[in-house]
């Protein structure tokens, strides 16, 4: 591998220059700032909780070292796997709003705006209230599922003769996401009362409960979807220039528009299944990282799955600590912060289209 540095951007030649990559150095250093504030949020969240613990002896407990057995026991057992699995699930949020924003081209498009994440956690609610036996490994096919049934009749109500509207993508979406957010409480209300409480925390987008089979399967995913993402980026920047020109290009637009939306769904599903729907990281996350730092398709997912993490495990430490020992979703957090900003960037698309 041979690299040159331009003054503004990054030259990586692999392959014996078989395959060449231009990386702007801006967003090259913002990916490693965010990398090293999300190692921080993570190191600070370990030495917070009912038991104080220093950052040496955290250190120590995760080297291996046994500083005594309660600290192993927080540390291993409670804190490390839920803040490893806030970041993870930030990450598939994060990435599912950018595959959607890059198949919609509309910035609007979040997993939980237009119904993929209520979607999901229809699905989840109706196993766990009618059939609770089912539950386990079930749990993040049926979000699967549900999800992109969700996703389907979406894009089929939004398209017509004249093609697809972007505004009318996300209006149908919210609409879609109302109906099912009233068939969720119909289930919640006439389901058996220990079965409901027992999504009721679910629902709020909780990361109290994670543990380290949340984060395998977390991992596992991302470590499925996030390469065939990054394999569709070259043809999704092609598609920002409209459908023509792409296929004039050769990009196989039908079957790179399927990918985008079954990545999107799948990462939206699984976070979904294991702690509930959280709202707007899909869209704050992926606005971030084109106002930080404008840069290529492929780029801008990976500083786009960054800041998520960041978001979600900050909104986790805050609910954490804000009134502790009271501790509040992170989904409720995340959506204090998304709604204001939803309602700006909707303002800013209702003056240059109308609605």
């Amino acid at each position: 591998m041979s690299t040159t540095v331009a003054s503004r951007w990054y030259v990586v030649r692999l392959f014996s220059e078989r395959i060449a990559l231009r990386l702007p150095v801006a967003a090259l250093l913002w990916l490693a700032a965010t990398l090293a504030l999300l190692v921080g949020i993570i190191a600070f969240s370990l030495t917070v909780g009912s038991q104080p613990t220093s950052l040496d002896e955290v250190w120590r407990t995760l080297s291996g070292e046994t500083v005594s057995r309660t600290i192993d026991n927080v540390v291993w057992e409670f804190r490390f796997p839920r803040a490893l699995a806030a970041a993870l699930v930030g990450a598939m949020f994060a990435l599912s709003g950018a595959a959607l924003q890059n198949v919609t081209r509309n910035g609007l498009a979040d997993p939980s705006l237009v119904g993929v994440s209520q979607g999901a956690g229809l699905a989840v609610v109706a196993l766990t209230v009618l059939w609770p036996d089912a539950v386990g490994g079930l749990r993040p096919w049926v979000a699967f599922a549900g999800s992109l049934a969700v996703a389907v009749l979406i894009q089929s109500l939004t398209w017509t003769a004249r093609g697809a509207s972007s505004v009318r993508f996300i209006l149908m979406g919210v609409g879609v996401a109302a109906m099912i957010s009233a068939c969720t409480s119909v289930l919640m209300t006439y389901g058996q009362i220990e079965r409901v409480l027992s999504v009721l925390t679910w629902l709020s987008g909780s990361i109290n409960a994670a543990n380290w089979a949340d984060v395998q399967m977390l991992a596992v995913w991302s470590a499925v979807l996030l390469p065939a993402l990054l394999l569709l980026s070259r043809s999704t920047a092609a598609m920002r220039m409209g459908d023509a020109t792409a296929t004039a290009l050769g990009a196989p637009v039908r079957w790179v528009r399927y990918g985008l939306i079954t990545t999107a769904v799948g990462f939206a599903a699984i976070g979904t299944a294991v702690v509930g729907p959280l709202g707007f990281v899909g869209l704050i996350a992926p606005h971030a990282a084109r106002r930080l730092a404008p840069s290529g398709v492929g780029l801008h997912l990976l500083l786009t799955a960054t800041l998520g993490a960041v978001l979600v495990s900050l909104a986790d430490l805050v609910g954490r600590t804000l009134m502790a020992p009271i501790q509040i979703p992170a989904g409720l957090v995340t959506d204090l912060i998304g709604v204001p900003i939803f309602l700006i960037l909707l303002r800013r698309a209702a003056r240059r289209t109308a609605l």
